[in-house]
């Protein structure tokens, strides 16, 4: 897991796109680098993709500690939203800083974690990938990519950033004495209803994180679908398996103050009784390069 980044999984719509236009012109293009904070050997990494890929028509940008740390210019990772692609060297809690930050660029994840559903590409193979998706771009060709959904979660007056893992709903802490009554409502209609530690709501590719570790079911990536797991129920239901196109209400009471946590990083503070509502947010992160194993880092899970 990567420092004071989570480290989870993320959703799978199915879209893909292939390569499909021709042209001799080379097109110039911007491409970010990301490298795992405090991690030499990712920023190393970075560096060999920069001396690799930079060009007179291609820009490479890095992040700001990774600059601190080679001297190279650097931006910081919000900047690299409108760059043509964005890689992510490090976990997969390196991966969710960048789909936060950057989320509307596409995004190659280069593994340095131990799991990695996130980040399809082997470090020995870095350079390989990336180059060949560069110069796809540099002919001005669509790249293959798949958009995964992410989550909402709204109330009165505040939304939190989108989350590729999982949206939390609690209440003042975990554990005893620190729950609160919470009502489910799966399209109006209730599913459950009761003292908890807490809901989860988790994408497809975020059932491997906190979801499986609440003991939410296994959702192979490409099915278009939420979960929703109790934390702690006094009177539990099973995990539930819901469209990706329901919309769920959260009513929240029996405490003074709540939460509403985002990929375990944004926290919205809650003021009870509260709604909160979660649905699928209306931009999609998009993956670029080859699809990680899903059967194969199951494998890797303790």
């Amino acid at each position: 897991m990567d420092g004071d980044e989570d480290e989870n999984e993320g959703a799978d719509t199915n879209t893909e796109t292939d390569a499909d236009t021709d042209t001799d012109a080379d097109v110039p293009i911007t491409v970010g680098i990301v490298a795992q904070r405090n991690n030499r050997r990712a920023q190393d990494l970075a560096t060999t993709l920069l001396e690799t890929l930079e060009s007179d028509d291609v820009t490479v940008i890095v992040d700001e500690e990774t600059g601190d740390a080679t001297g190279h210019d650097s931006v910081p990772v919000s900047a690299m939203g409108n760059s043509d692609l964005v890689v992510s060297i490090g976990g997969d809690g390196t991966f969710l800083f960048v789909a936060r930050e950057a989320g509307s660029a596409p995004i190659l994840g280069v593994n340095l974690g131990e799991v990695g559903f996130l980040n399809a590409v082997p470090p020995a193979e870095a350079v390989e990938t990336v180059v060949p998706l560069v110069d796809t771009l540099r002919a001005g060709e669509d790249i293959r990519s798949r958009r995964v959904d992410r989550l909402q979660a709204t109330g009165d007056d505040w939304d939190l950033a989108p989350a590729l893992n999982e949206v939390v709903v609690h209440g003042p802490q975990r554990g005893h004495g620190g729950g609160a009554e919470i009502e489910v409502l799966v399209d109006g209609e209730r599913y459950a209803n009761s003292h908890a530690d807490g809901v989860l709501v988790a994408t497809p590719t975020g059932s491997t994180a906190y979801n499986l570790s609440e003991g939410g079911p296994l959702v192979r990536p490409t099915l278009d679908s939420l979960v929703v797991t109790q934390m702690c129920a006094t009177e539990s239901m099973p995990p539930l398996v819901v469209g990706a196109d329901s919309e769920l209400t959260f009513h929240v009471s029996g405490a003074d103050t709540g939460y509403v946590i985002s990929d375990g990083r944004n926290r919205q503070q809650l003021e009870l009784p509260a709604t909160v509502t979660v649905s699928v947010a209306g931009d999609p992160v998009t993956l670029a390069g080859p699809r990680v194993n899903f059967f194969d880092a199951l494998e890797k899970l303790e």
